[in-house]
């Protein structure tokens, strides 16, 4: 009889013993699912790289030359050379720069870099020409000049400003926010321009002497690369970005169809 008993109770121990470890793993599994579902993270998004080149096809048109006589600050500071304006620059292969180019879609949001774009006036003339900008990125205007700059935004939204440098070494900076050609001139030296292509994406870049451009980093797909030019306006091309792939591009403009300056 005792034998018995003692049979039983090992039993139903042994029964206990077995539900114990069953909820156990049963547990352990489902939070490891859990984790599972929450820890894993998405796939990555697959990239690509468009690397391009603008030219200009005929003879480009001449630019005109500054009036820097107009200010002794600034026949002074460029030594009394003859300064050209600079709203054509095209090489002798006819590739032009300052370009601004962007591809054009819907991104994912990515961080506002947190260094400034700087414009200088330097020689009392715009440098750089072109730039490109985040929406909400610093631009900072600087005067390196001896003498009274005036800057002034121009813009169809809601980045107009208009702010007087009256020393060298004064510094401004402004966030534009809307999206577009945000152009900078000078009051004072009416020849002063400059133009900043403002985007809420970082897929953009500015054409170099050799009218070339890289943008990186592109998320995989077919958009419309746009290109825009203060003399010759805007270009437009389609592109397809592959995977770990540089596709290669060439825009072009036509000096017979550019408009009147």
């Amino acid at each position: 009889m005792t034998d018995r008993i003692r049979s039983l109770d090992v039993m139903k121990t042994s029964s206990l013993i077995g539900v114990l470890v069953l909820a156990v793993a049963s547990a352990t599994s489902c939070r490891r699912s859990t984790l599972h579902e929450e820890d894993v993270a998405p796939p990555p998004v697959s990239r690509g790289s468009v690397r391009g080149r603008v030219t200009l096809t005929g003879p480009p048109p001449e630019n005109d030359a500054l009036r820097m006589a107009a200010d002794p600050m600034c026949k002074n500071a460029n030594g009394g050379q003859r300064v050209l304006d600079e709203a054509v620059v095209v090489a002798p292969d006819g590739s032009i720069a300052n370009v601004f180019v962007q591809i054009v879609g819907d991104f994912p949001n990515t961080p506002v870099p947190a260094n400034a774009v700087t414009v200088d006036q330097r020689g009392c003339v715009y440098r750089p020409r072109v730039v490109g900008i985040r929406a909400g990125q610093a631009l900072e205007i600087r005067n390196s000049d001896n003498g009274l700059h005036n800057v002034h935004g121009v813009s169809t939204d809601r980045d107009s400003f208009n702010v007087s440098q009256p020393l060298s070494g004064m510094t401004n900076t402004f966030r534009p926010r809307d999206p577009g050609i945000l152009r900078l001139k000078c009051d004072v030296h009416t020849w002063m321009v400059a133009f900043a292509g403002v985007v809420n994406h970082p897929y953009f870049a500015v054409t170099g002497a050799d009218g070339t451009f890289v943008i990186h980093d592109v998320p995989t797909g077919t958009y419309e690369l746009r290109a825009w030019h203060e003399r010759f306006g805007t270009t437009v091309s389609q592109v397809r970005i592959e995977s770990d792939h540089e596709t290669p591009i060439a825009l072009m403009y036509d000096v017979r169809s550019a408009p009147a300056p």
